[in-house]
């Protein structure tokens, strides 16, 4: 059985990976910069890795036990 704060942070990780990845996939798709001043190819690989990170780690803490 999971513990209480492993599941906390298996579902906070998921979250925002997967909230990170939604907004940044809408962002490229639009054709708008994904963070301002930064370069367009640059700022979207990095925030695409970052949320495929944090959907990994969410996974990680969900299923360890």
């Amino acid at each position: 059985m999971e513990s209480g704060p492993a599941i906390f942070a298996g579902v906070v990780f998921a979250l925002f990976g997967g909230a990170l990845l939604t907004w940044t996939v809408t962002r490229v798709r639009h054709r708008e910069p994904v963070a301002h001043g930064v370069n367009p190819v640059a700022s979207a690989t990095l925030a695409s890795l970052v949320s495929v990170i944090m959907l990994g780690l969410g996974t990680w803490c969900l299923t360890r036990g």
